[in-house]
């Protein structure tokens, strides 16, 4: 197996270093950049290949290397927790409870004496470990949206919240107990569903040259902690053709795996 990290390792663009702080956040910087959170993956692999389960390990670091993909949570989650394991750390695999319980997967890792969130799934601007021995909540800005991750409340969780133009929009709470990925196979399954959200929506998150690109459906938005920009997309044709020059995945693939999608307004 130490040909598919070694690998991993390659498309990040990083070298192997002796597990600690710094190298951690070099890893999380880099998977944030070239691993992007996207869903045009999903949508083709179960166009495709009928696809229901997560992808394999090999599949993932395919779809990076050929086709600038990602995955959503499961996926680059999973896969950034084996990768972390492997390069040392002590990294938990935990549920994230949502609307639901455990519709979210998170990895805690500890290095030295203290523990960081790491959450490479969210199609959020974490691109760098969150510290989780918080005396107060810490706030991540980036344009018009606002996360807080919540000090550990009495009972020994911790929560996410997320705030578009100072309304709260989404979240999730940290189960800290691990586990381990087949017990999300049920959840993984449901996403694959013909009313899933993001069997019915576009969205691709990562990180160029300073900015937080977020694509939602039909609209692009470029952030950063100051400044925030929109541009809404008239077609398809212009559509795939940001998404191949912004994200790298070709229009082909694109215009394929969005083929019967109505790409109204993204839900909260």
């Amino acid at each position: 197996m130490d040909h598919l990290y070694n690998r991993y390792l390659s498309l990040l663009g990083i070298r192997r270093r002796d597990p600690g702080p710094e190298a951690l956040k070099e890893v999380v910087r880099a998977h944030m950049t070239v691993v992007p959170f996207e869903n045009i993956s999903k949508l083709l692999y179960r166009k495709r290949l009928r696809q229901t389960h997560l992808v394999s390990f090999e599949q993932h670091l395919e779809g990076i290397e050929k086709y600038h993909f990602g995955g959503t949570c499961y996926a680059n989650n999973y896969y950034l927790n084996r990768l972390l394991s492997w390069l040392g750390y002590e990294v938990k695999l935990c549920g994230a409870d949502m609307h639901k319980p455990d519709l979210h997967l998170v990895n805690i890792v500890r290095t030295g004496d203290r523990e960081f969130l790491v959450d490479a799934g969210y199609a959020a601007p974490f691109s760098e470990p969150l510290p989780l021995d918080l005396p107060t909540d810490l706030e991540i800005i980036t344009g018009s949206s606002r996360y807080l991750l919540r000090k550990k409340d009495a009972e020994g969780h911790h929560r996410m919240e997320q705030y578009r133009n100072g309304i709260l929009t989404h979240g999730y709470r940290i189960n800290r107990r691990v586990r381990e990925i087949r017990e999300f196979d049920q959840v993984i399954r449901n996403s694959f569903r013909p009313e899933a959200t993001f069997m019915n929506n576009l969205l691709i998150t990562r990180f160029d040259g300073g900015k937080f690109l977020s694509l939602r459906n039909m609209t692009l938005t470029e952030s950063t902690p100051n400044t925030e920009t929109h541009h809404t997309m008239e077609s398809r044709e212009d559509l795939v053709q940001i998404i191949e020059e912004r994200f790298g995945i070709q229009q082909e693939i694109a215009l394929e795996s969005l083929h019967g999608i109505s790409l109204e307004q993204f839900p909260d």
